[in-house]
């Protein structure tokens, strides 16, 4: 979700600074949250400025490059392995363990097919 722009922070402090509507009556009118008015109107007191924080990045992946191409080497190497055993070998190579979950969103990332072999058979 992309942030509120500049202008409309800006609008919102403005209004609420006139000190005739409250939070909530500011947040109604513009149509946000009243928790993101409170939390816009104390960043506006702390530093002077309404504009939005730069996005941090998210939660970093579990595997590096190399350690995916390894998932890649055995997905090929091994086309008729279940993932559970693919999440074994590649345990047994990188000391690393994963579930088949991550196995499996990996496999699809990379779009690799994997076999729909079983283990309950």
């Amino acid at each position: 979700m992309k942030p509120y722009s500049r202008d409309l922070r800006q609008k919102i402090v403005d209004t609420y600074l006139e000190g005739e509507e409250s939070v909530r009556q500011v947040a109604k009118r513009f149509q946000v949250s009243p928790s993101f008015v409170q939390k816009l109107i104390q960043k506006y007191r702390q530093t002077g400025t309404v504009d939005s924080e730069p996005h941090r990045g998210g939660k970093s992946p579990k595997l590096n490059p190399e350690q995916i191409d390894l998932v890649k080497e055995l997905i090929e190497q091994h086309s008729d392995a279940t993932l559970q055993e693919l999440c074994n070998m590649f345990e047994d190579q990188s000391g690393i363990r994963i579930s088949r979950s991550t196995m499996s969103r990996i496999a699809q990332k990379l779009r690799l097919s994997k076999s729909k072999k079983s283990t309950d058979n």
